[in-house]
C-alpha cells in the first residue's frame, strides 16, 4: 500500500476526467485537483450534482458523459462514490476512483454502508434544516470533515453547503460498476466523517489499487497532489496507453 505519491506526466490521450462532488459539497470541492490535472493536459470535467436524490446525482453524471466522446475515468468523492457506482455502468467509463467514498453493491444503499460500522464523529454533526433536508454544521466542517483545513477554509465549505435531500441516501443501487471494472481507492486515514474501517473494507472488496493518505475526509482539497497521482495511474493504466 503506498503513502507517498508524485504527481507525473500523464501521457497524451483522448481520454476525459470526470469528478463526482459528494454530499453536503459542490463541484468546486475538486478545484485544487482540476487545475492540477489541467496543467497535465488532460481533460477534465466536474459534475454539478444537485444532491436530492440518487437517481437525481446520476442523471446530473449522465448528462456530462453523454457530452464526451472517447474513454472517461470517473472518480467520486465520498457520496460521490455512490453515484459513479450506478452512473459508472456506461461503456465509456473505464475505471473508478473511489476518494473516501462510498461504494454500495447492487440493491444496497449508502445507509446500509454507513450502519455497518460505529458511526464517525462527523454524523452527529448533521442535522434537519426546516424544509426536511439536511446540513452539516460549521462546527462539524470545522472539527469532523476538513480538520485539517484552516478554520478559515472550512467555514467557507460549511457556508456553501447544499442541502441533502432526506431520503439520498437510503436510495439502493440497481447494478455496481465496480463489479466489472478497474477500481482505484484513496482511504483518509484521519476520516472523521466516513468510517475509517468502512473504507478499508471497502478497498479490499473491490480489489481496488489501493492508497491511503493522513488525511480528513477532504483530502482532495487537503492532498491534491495525492488525489492526482491516482488519477493519472488510473488514466494511464485503464486505457492502456
Amino acid at each position: 500500500m503506498r503513502t507517498e505519491l508524485i504527481v507525473t506526466a500523464s501521457p497524451s490521450n483522448n481520454t476525459t476526467v470526470v469528478l463526482v462532488h459528494g454530499a453536503w459539497a459542490d463541484a468546486s470541492s475538486w478545484r485544487s485537483v482540476i487545475s492540477l490535472l489541467q496543467k497535465q493536459g488532460v481533460s477534465v470535467v466536474a459534475v454539478q450534482n444537485p444532491t436530492t436524490s440518487l437517481l437525481a446525482d446520476v442523471e446530473a453524471t449522465r448528462h456530462v458523459l453523454n457530452e464526451i466522446d472517447g474513454p472517461v475515468i470517473l472518480a467520486g468523492h465520498s457520496w460521490g462514490g455512490t453515484v459513479i457506482t450506478e452512473a459508472g455502468n456506461d461503456p465509456k467509463v473505464k475505471a473508478l476512483v473511489f476518494v473516501a467514498a462510498f461504494a454500495p453493491d447492487a440493491g444496497q444503499s449508502t445507509g446500509d454502508q454507513v450502519a455497518a460500522h460505529p458511526a464517525p464523529p462527523g454524523l452527529s454533526e448533521v442535522s434537519p434544516d426546516r424544509s426536511g433536508s439536511y446540513m452539516m454544521s460549521a462546527n462539524g466542517w470545522i472539527n469532523a470533515v476538513a480538520q485539517d483545513l484552516p478554520e478559515e477554509d472550512a467555514r467557507v465549505l460549511a457556508a456553501t453547503q447544499p442541502p441533502l435531500g432526506a431520503g439520498t441516501f437510503s436510495d439502493k443501487v440497481t447494478k455496481a460498476a465496480w463489479t466489472d471494472r478497474k477500481n482505484w481507492y484513496v482511504i483518509s486515514s484521519d476520516d472523521r466523517a466516513v468510517s475509517v474501517e468502512l473504507q478499508r473494507e471497502l478497498a479490499k472488496k473491490l480489489n481496488a489499487r489501493t492508497t491511503e493518505v493522513k488525511a480528513s475526509h477532504m483530502s482532495l482539497i487537503s492532498q491534491p497532489e495525492a488525489i492526482v497521482s491516482v488519477i493519472l495511474e488510473a488514466v494511464s493504466e485503464a486505457t492502456g496507453l
